[in-house]
């Protein structure tokens, strides 16, 4: 196997287990701060992957690992916060905050890895490629660490655009169909939540959020690259 692809995948796994341990910290500590703790006492309002790989450990260490070896060569995965239900029927609106947390939490790695990349441009580290991808949002402008400084700041700020914007689809078990409740009432909310929890999607729901994001992400990916490079292009 080539080494060069698998520096790249040991670079993919880490921005992504980075990604995934703030996403799920976020809800976390979102949820301990509107008072159910069930998440907090298990050690996942923090940093450390370990409790998130104990609880999730296909979906944070199997499935990545083999989504990267096989093609198109992106890595995905899933982790989870356990929550009590109770309290989310109690409180819909402090879920509905706990559930846009994750998301938030990646919007925010977003614009620190944006910062740093028009940083390294401006400064001559990095240059703006002639050809943006999934995993080449910036290029390196001088040779040694810069070019796996360019790597990760690319991988960080791709990645998290697409589990901050997959996230909000509105759709079981996404982070989105709880999200949305802030715009019903409590007692409307609760009965939306009971009802999309009898549907008993589960992962088939994120299939079908998947088939319905493949077909949108190229547009959101070219809004987040005209933000980041304002008045480039690219074919």
């Amino acid at each position: 196997m080539d080494p060069q692809f698998l520096i790249l995948g040991v670079m993919w796994y880490i921005v992504f287990l980075f990604s995934t341990v703030c996403h799920e910290g976020a809800h976390s500590l979102a949820a301990h701060l509107g008072g159910d703790s069930t998440a907090f006492h298990q050690g996942q309002a923090s940093l450390n992957p370990l409790p998130h790989i104990r609880r999730a450990p296909f979906g944070t260490v199997l499935v990545p690992i083999l989504s990267y070896v096989m093609p198109p060569h992106w890595m995905i995965g899933w982790a989870s916060a356990p929550y009590d239900p109770a309290w989310q029927r109690r409180y819909p609106r402090r879920a509905a905050w706990m559930a846009l947390a994750g998301p938030a939490a990646n919007f925010t790695l977003v614009l620190c890895a944006g910062v740093a990349i028009r940083a390294g441009t401006a400064m001559g580290v990095f240059r703006v490629p002639a050809y943006a991808s999934f995993s080449h949002v910036t290029e390196a402008a001088v040779p040694g660490s810069a070019g796996a400084g360019a790597t990760l700041l690319s991988l960080l700020f791709v990645l998290n655009v697409l589990l901050g914007t997959f996230n909000l689809l509105p759709l079981p078990p996404l982070d989105g169909h709880t999200g949305i409740t802030l715009l019903m009432s409590p007692e409307r909310a609760v009965s939306y939540l009971d009802w999309a929890r009898n549907l008993q999607l589960g992962m088939a729901g994120a299939v079908l959020a998947w088939v319905v994001y493949a077909k949108v992400f190229d547009t959101i990916f070219r809004f987040f690259l005209a933000a980041l490079y304002p008045g480039s292009h690219w074919g």
